[in-house]
């Protein structure tokens, strides 16, 4: 995620990041200024009905409307999905704080506590790298019996949840936590799993295709059909303005693209490996 100071706005004019529009698609840029120019110089020297043609202005004023209502939709549902996003891993954030919290508070028996400040972080990676290409065993702590149990496991933040609910039955069993507080440590431990299953919903339910197709046909076809309505106005000028309109309205549709799946490594989604830092330390710090 990109951290920037949002004052300095001139300074975002002029600088270029990978992600930016704009060097995704100046190829493309260029593809539709070519085509635009050619349709703009046969409609100058070949088409003669201008005066027909100039109807079409308030045609393609009324489908730019129409466009920009589609793009804002399109952008705020990506966005709402990305701050749900967001407010799910502050929400395991929390809860990994107030679960070592709460263990560190009710037991004093050191192996429990090493336990616990191994396996909620755990959780954190495991959840993180599950929700991208997959989990990264070597990244989590853990011993060799519970590398190989773990290796054999296809959804590996349940078997680690799962492990946290043994230890937390056998800390009941002999004693060293009371039923109270148990039911107040699972409280903690099962929004673990709500927190990933809210998050794989996001990541696994984008924009119906048929939406996004539609969308980037409406687009395609609005923008290098508009030298028709523009060129008696514009002359050759109206091939810049279609690349313009183009730009812009592309570029919603790939920021919006971008953001709907917050939990990868592009510049825009979430600093899901800062958060998972920022829980380890939190935890060890408790527990240690």
């Amino acid at each position: 995620m990109i951290k920037y100071n949002p004052k300095t706005w001139f300074r975002h004019i002029i600088a270029l990041r990978k992600s930016d529009t704009f060097v995704i698609l100046w190829k493309e840029l260029i593809y539709i200024a070519v085509f635009t120019l050619g349709l703009t110089y046969l409609e100058i020297n070949y088409i003669n009905e201008h005066e027909m043609l100039k109807g079409l202005m308030s045609v393609y004023s009324l489908v730019g409307f129409v466009i920009s209502l589609l793009l804002v939709f399109r952008t705020n549902t990506a966005y709402d999905r990305w701050w749900e996003g967001r407010k799910k891993w502050g929400e395991l954030v929390n809860n990994s704080r107030n679960l070592a919290i709460k263990i560190g508070s009710m037991t004093t028996n050191k192996e429990d506590e090493v336990f616990f400040a191994r396996m909620i972080p755990n959780y954190a990676f495991a959840m993180k790298e599950h929700l991208r290409e997959g989990v990264l065993i070597e990244e989590l702590e853990l011993n060799e019996v519970e590398q190989q149990e773990i290796s054999k496991i296809n959804h590996k933040t349940s078997y680690i949840a799962k492990k946290m609910y043994i230890k937390l039955h056998d800390m009941k069993a002999d004693g060293m936590v009371t039923q109270e507080e148990f039911l107040a440590l699972d409280i903690n431990l099962k929004t673990f799993s709500d927190i990933t299953g809210a998050c794989e919903r996001i990541k696994n339910t984008p924009i119906p295709y048929s939406y996004s197709s539609f969308l980037k046909k409406f687009i395609f076809v609005y923008v290098i059909t508009l030298p028709l309505a523009f060129v008696g106005n514009f002359g050759y000028y109206s091939a810049l303005i279609a690349v313009f309109v183009f730009y812009v309205l592309v570029s919603m549709e790939i920021l919006a693209e971008e953001i709907e799946d917050p939990f990868g490594r592009d510049e825009n989604d979430l600093p899901t490996d800062e958060l998972c830092g920022k829980i380890k330390d939190n935890v060890k710090e408790i527990l240690t």
